[in-house]
């Protein structure tokens, strides 16, 4: 079964606010067995016009178990507290 894997590049815009919601999400990672590969960091573009801001990488097992995670009442927690605390690109990759 191939992997699959979450990335989002999160714009801050209450940093204070965003500690919440960063300590809701780690609880639903580690309900859900989620893998965080990147979180946060120093981004150095390569090649493009591409400015990411905060750049977040989760692996799962699945694409199944990702949509779990993200569906799940603990993450749609840390979700709602994210709202007006910073804006939000995620997207779902299958991979190997």
């Amino acid at each position: 079964m191939p992997k699959c894997y979450v990335l989002a590049n999160v714009k801050v815009t209450d940093p204070q606010q965003y500690e919440e919601y960063k300590k809701l999400s780690t609880k639903a990672f580690q309900a859900h067995g989620v893998q965080p590969l990147v979180r946060g960091g120093a981004v150095q573009v390569l090649e493009g016009d591409w400015t990411p801001d905060r750049m977040v990488m989760l692996e799962f097992p699945s694409k199944e178990k990702a949509l779990e995670w993200y569906h799940s009442p603990e993450y749609q927690a840390a979700k709602k507290s994210r709202q007006g605390a910073a804006d939000m690109r995620m997207v779902l990759i299958e991979g190997s």
